[in-house]
Order: C-alpha cells, then structure tokens, then sequence
C-alpha cells in the first residue's frame, strides 16, 4: 500500500513540475577582465599592455536545470570551466631591482551558479528575452600556475622563492541577459569574483590574476 501511495505522490509531483522543469546541457566561451583597473584608463596608466596581462580566454560546458514560476525562473547549474594564459610579469623586489618572469596558468574550476531570472518579454514556446542575477560559487578543479625565465636584475630572487597560491573556493555574483527561441537559450554573463590565483613573495602578494569573467553560453533544452 505504501508504494502504490509513493507512486501516486511521484506521479502526481511529475505531473504538476511538467511544463515548468526545463533540463539541458550548455557550452560556451568564457573571457577573464579585472575592472577593478578601468578607473586608470583617463590617466593612461591602464594600456592596452596591461589588458593583455588579465585577459584569459577559456571554454565551459556543463549541465542546468531551470523551474519556471511564470515570469520567474530560477536556474542552478553546473559546469567545469578551462582555460590558459601565458604572460610575463615584472615588478619590483624589496631592494628595488627590477625583476620578471613568465606565468604559465592553467585555470581548471568547477562552477556553480545558481541565477534567478526575469522574462521580460515570454512567447511562451515560441521563446523569451530574459534578464538573470544570482550567487556563483566556484571551487577549484586542478588550477596551477608555473614560472619561468626568471630575470633577476641584480637581485637574489630565484625561481623557488615564487609561490603559488590558488584558492580552494571562492563565492561571486554573476548579472546578465538571456534570449531563448524555442530549445535554445543564449546567455551573456559578467561574474564579479576574489581573485583566486596569486603568486607571493616571501608570503607577499606580487600578482593577482583576476577571476572576473564574462560569459557567452550557447543552452539545449533537453526536457
């Protein structure tokens, strides 16, 4: 008797969540950018240089499931993101020599946003423009970072002494806008986020690679 009781309450679950539970799998690019600089952009202090250095181009893919309550949805998601980034980093130690080295990052995180939207404008199957917010947390996956070619510049400073230090988790918020047409969703994202790689010196933070990113993802709706 329990089971057939089990089994009406599932049924009855399925049948009242169909039309409103959307599954799906979803790819796309991911593109790494600190704003936090763009305020030296009018003095000229923040170039072209400088961009190139916090740029990071990556892929994601991963899976979403999104419960629609009319105009609102909410919609967590899982996705691993990877991407590298090679530069050349330069700065000055405590005895004032100039110093660089090469940074070879290899960003490998697991992603976990969890966005609740707006359908500003709802064709119902037809498709919607949508704007989204929410929290991201975002744990890391296998992300390292090497060095290489040290300069030092008259200074003592070897290779060994550069440290890496890549955060185990970090927590973000994510805003964006959204399309879908029919059992496609497009997404555009931008994730404020801590910094989550830094190499130290002597237990002192000489570089941060930002963790912001902007997101373009490309969603099927499965179900």
């Amino acid at each position: 008797m329990k089971k057939v009781f089990f089994a009406a309450v599932l049924l009855l679950f399925i049948s009242t969540v169909q039309g409103q539970l959307n599954l799906g799998i979803k790819a796309g690019y991911t593109s790494s950018l600190g704003l936090n600089n763009l305020n030296a952009v009018s003095n000229g202090t923040y170039t072209l240089n400088s961009v190139a250095a916090e740029l990071s181009n990556g892929f994601h893919a991963g899976v979403f499931a999104r419960l629609n309550f009319k105009k609102l949805y909410v919609q967590p998601e899982l996705l691993y993101a990877m991407g590298k980034k090679n530069y050349t980093i330069s700065f000055n130690d405590i005895t004032n020599h100039t110093l660089s080295y090469d940074k070879f990052v290899t960003i490998s995180t697991a992603n976990i946003p969890i966005m609740v939207g707006y359908k500003l404008i709802d064709l119902k199957k037809l498709g919607n423009i949508r704007i989204l917010a929410g929290p991201e947390l975002r744990f890391n996956a296998g992300s390292s970072l090497d060095f290489q070619n040290l300069v030092a510049g008259g200074s003592s400073v070897t290779l060994s002494q550069l440290e890496s230090d890549v955060k185990a988790a970090q927590l973000g918020f994510q805003v964006g806008a959204g399309v879908d047409f029919l059992m496609f969703t497009l997404d555009a994202r931008y994730t404020m986020i801590n910094d989550m790689y830094q190499t130290k010196l002597n237990n002192i933070s000489i570089d941060n690679l930002p963790a912001n990113t902007f997101v373009i993802s490309l969603g099927w709706k499965i179900l």
